[in-house]
């Protein structure tokens, strides 16, 4: 099978058409148009939508994910090397994202024992409300 269309890609990665075509526009992936006007995807291009899919779930962000994509090459399929010299250069972002979920379960743990159930005051939903001290509801409407 030579190219696939914007359809095939979706069905086999799980990816929206839309989500395609704005990856697309954003120069994350690319493809060639028949003389119809319609798109046409690399088989590699599966590659680097499976990337990109996992990157998003780690949490990175799409001009990040773009940036790592701008260093792959453009004329092959990237190897293993290629992939873990993207990992080695999130893994301090991505450690950086651990410490801050391993933080909010630590929270969640004294949070969940409190018992306040206030979406207002609880420290872990809004951090640093100084006005919280003055108690619970429109503390400055107040006379």
């Amino acid at each position: 099978m030579s190219a696939l269309t914007i359809g095939q890609v979706a069905a086999r990665t799980g990816a929206a058409p839309s989500a395609l075509r704005y990856w697309e526009e954003l120069g994350l992936i690319r493809s060639v148009r028949t003389a119809g006007n319609q798109r046409r995807y690399e088989r590699a291009t599966i590659r680097r939508i499976a990337f990109i899919r996992a990157a998003q779930r780690v949490g990175l962000t799409l001009e990040e994910i773009g940036a790592a994509l701008a260093g792959l090459p453009e004329e092959r399929t990237p190897t293993a090397r290629d992939w873990a010299r993207l990992s080695r250069a999130w893994r301090g972002r991505l450690d950086e994202q651990i410490g801050r979920l391993e933080r909010l379960r630590d929270q969640l743990d004294s949070c969940i024992g409190c018992g306040c159930l206030s979406l207002t005051t609880c420290a872990l939903n809004n951090p640093d409300d100084r006005l919280a001290e003055r108690g619970p509801g429109a503390v400055l409407l107040e006379p």
